[in-house]
């Protein structure tokens, strides 16, 4: 099975007063797991995609997403918010939640979109949804998110 997050990148009481400082949050604690290289670099990356258009997708979350040389590996880091946020989500509605993509530039094609399209075939469903608030810990909500993306070919490119 494809292990794309793991306990140590989801964090169920994430602060911050924004989204950016959401962000560095828990852009940190995906840097301290060796995922990623260079911090500064990688959080730029999540920041400049989030000015392209909001990552706010609905149903009160939100899929901020970097593609970086900073990034050794996929991930996706995971968080519940403490305080919901204005994510100037597509739905007008607070963000309660937040997946975070790491993605590495060597990575063939939009590994990214493969990520975010297989998250968002399962956040459709509001049994899904629901799991994801009520688990109140790391472990079943990593093996709940893993055993989602189990599908996803990561190609890299040649090296």
């Amino acid at each position: 099975m494809l292990k794309i997050t793991s306990e140590d990148i989801i964090n169920l009481s994430l602060e911050g007063d924004d989204k950016n400082t959401v962000i560095k949050n828990l852009a940190k604690q995906i840097y301290n797991t060796g995922v990623i290289s260079d911090f500064e670099t990688y959080y730029q990356s999540v920041l400049d995609r989030e000015e392209i258009v909001s990552t706010g997708i609905g149903f009160n979350i939100a899929i901020p997403h970097g593609k970086s040389s900073a990034v050794n590996t996929c991930a996706v880091g995971f968080a519940k918010l403490v305080n919901d946020l204005d994510w100037q989500s597509l739905d007008g509605e607070p963000v309660k939640m937040i997946f975070l993509l790491a993605i590495p530039e060597k990575c063939a094609g939009n590994e990214h979109l493969k990520i975010i399209a297989a998250l968002s075939r399962q956040l459709i469903h509001e049994e899904f949804r629901q799991k994801l608030e009520s688990l109140a810990d790391e472990k079943s909500i990593a093996d709940l998110i893993n055993d989602s993306l189990k599908h996803i070919d990561i190609v890299w490119e040649s090296e």
